[in-house]
């Protein structure tokens, strides 16, 4: 799965010479806490509703209200919003971009495509939503969770067996387990799983869960 198959798309922008209480009325008439900065379609900085904040907060001891609303109304997005943006390009997988959010601690990425322009942002929310469509969560179905002895063919002889009592698997995710083996989630179409956890215990496999989901 790609990042343009899950970004947003369609963003509402701010270019760096706009006032930043123009920023506050688009960010708080749509319900956002960041605003991408172009200069066309090029990239070239973000506003969030923190640098704002940090904004008015330095000035809220000198100020009124009617004096820091002036302010805001007169001083340009460039001056406070941040310049160094991590982005990432939209043909890039999905799992890229979560290693970068958590390489650099943030919730989200704006999306660049070849030409380095703009095109969208991903969200941690985004990569939420990807990982539970991958585990097949909301399918009906039975999730059954295998701890094996890693190696050449293990992968094929259980799907064998799955196959013998006529299931579909419509989902498989792998992570290590304890003691060096591994675990793997098979998401099956049916809800029948008393034969296939039997044979599967007869062949040495451990079945560690067994989850239905008649929804």
């Amino acid at each position: 799965m790609i990042v343009k198959e899950r970004m947003s798309k369609n963003l509402l922008t701010i270019t760096k010479e706009d006032k930043i209480d123009k920023a506050i009325d688009i960010m708080t008439s749509h319900g956002l806490h960041r605003l991408p900065v172009v200069e066309g379609k090029q990239l070239v900085g973000l506003l969030t509703e923190g640098m704002i904040s940090q904004r008015g907060a330095s000035k809220a001891t000198s100020l009124s209200i009617f004096e820091l609303n002036y302010l805001l109304s007169k001083t340009s997005v460039e001056t406070i919003m941040e310049k160094h943006v991590h982005t990432i390009y939209e043909n890039q997988f999905i799992e890229d971009a979560a290693v970068k959010m958590l390489e650099y601690n943030i919730g989200c990425l704006l999306v660049l495509d070849e030409k380095d322009e703009l095109v969208g942002i991903i969200t941690q929310n985004d990569l939420f939503k990807s990982f539970i469509e991958i585990l097949g969560y909301h399918d009906k179905g039975t999730r059954l969770s295998v701890e094996v002895v890693d190696g050449l063919g293990v992968l094929e002889k259980i799907t064998k067996i799955i196959g013998k009592y006529n299931c579909n698997i419509l989902h498989i995710g792998v992570y290590d387990g304890e003691d060096g083996k591994t675990n793997i989630i098979f998401r099956i179409d049916s809800l029948d799983t008393d034969g296939i956890k039997s044979e599967l215990e007869e062949n040495g496999y451990k079945v560690l869960n067994i989850t239905k989901n008649e929804v």
